[in-house]
């Protein structure tokens, strides 16, 4: 029965690991796409002065 409670234990921060990588991975992103936006508007702008 302890076998079977450590086993459990191990599971769990491999699958909370997951769930954060996951989210972290989608906060880079996010923040990628908005330093690109960012850069693009730039150049828009001063494309146009």
């Amino acid at each position: 029965m302890a076998d079977r409670e450590d086993s459990k234990q191990r599971r769990r921060p491999s699958a909370m690991h997951r769930s954060r990588r996951g989210r972290n991975i989608a906060v880079a992103l996010l923040l990628v796409a908005l330093v690109v936006l960012f850069y693009i508007i730039t150049i828009v702008r001063m494309g146009g002065a």
